[in-house]
């Protein structure tokens, strides 16, 4: 397959073929290479054109927790005591940036996703 940029539908289709036929190539090969140019090129076409939001922080929060099998107890550390931490989750008051900091390092929650705007019952999103 020659190489160029991915630009229609019918282009991305026939790069995600070449890669599975490209799939198990050995480590430095030129297949090995052409896969690794090709996987380059689908990840800049799917960034463009099939972007994945980042998530609501609250429930970012509430997977977490879920993942993590955190209680809402494990959470008042970060966010204060058990009332504070049920107004956070159920958006009756909005994270802090101090909550937000311990969020991040306690649990390790993206920054950039607890950073962004939600719905609070506290003020319009």
């Amino acid at each position: 397959m020659e190489l160029h940029p991915i630009r229609t539908e019918t282009d991305y289709q026939a790069a995600l073929k070449e890669i599975e036929a490209l799939f198990d190539a050995l480590p430095n090969t030129p297949e090995c290479d052409q896969l690794d140019l090709l996987t380059t090129l689908v990840e800049a076409y799917e960034k463009v054109n099939f972007p994945i939001e980042a998530p609501d922080p609250i429930e970012a929060i509430l997977y977490y927790m879920d993942t993590r099998g955190l209680s809402r107890q494990d959470l008042e550390p970060c966010l204060g005591s058990r009332a504070r931490v049920s107004e956070v989750l159920s958006r009756k008051r909005s994270l802090t940036l101090d909550m937000i900091r311990k969020l991040n390092q306690y649990l390790g929650i993206p920054a950039e996703i607890l950073i962004q705007p939600y719905k609070s019952l506290q003020t319009p999103a």
